[in-house]
């Protein structure tokens, strides 16, 4: 089973920005497709980017334009930056991943991921 830590998680003032990394270790298969999901306090969880082996990407509506995914396969690191941050971004951050290649109407679907993060606290205060 794949092991996924997630990193860079804090407080920060709207409009600020983060960058969140995810490494993956015990890798036995191949990841195909990468994804962050957030839970924010009272809600749940949600599609917030996921990206595949192939570099397509998909975001959610909330934060097209703010947030950016990335992957660099040769440090087995998922990114994700954060930029222009509002209150509403205020969540534990989850880390996603599968073997699967899946393409990008499904990357933000929290069952279609069977490696998971314990995730990391963004706070965004005004």
């Amino acid at each position: 089973q794949v092991q996924l830590v997630e990193s860079g998680g804090c407080s920060v003032q709207a409009g600020g920005s983060l960058r969140l990394s995810c490494t993956a270790s015990k890798i036995t298969r191949t990841i195909h497709s990468w994804a962050w999901f957030r839970q924010p306090p009272w809600k749940e969880r949600e599609g917030v980017a996921g990206i595949n082996v192939h570099g397509r990407t998909h975001y959610a509506e909330s934060v097209k334009g703010r947030y950016t995914i990335s992957q660099d396969s040769d440090k087995d690191t998922l990114y994700l930056q954060m930029n222009n941050l509002k209150p509403e971004d205020t969540a534990v951050y989850y880390c996603a991943a599968d073997v699967g290649l899946r393409s990008e109407r499904w990357l933000l679907q929290a069952n279609m991921f069977g490696s998971w993060g314990q995730g990391t606290q963004v706070t965004v205060s005004l």
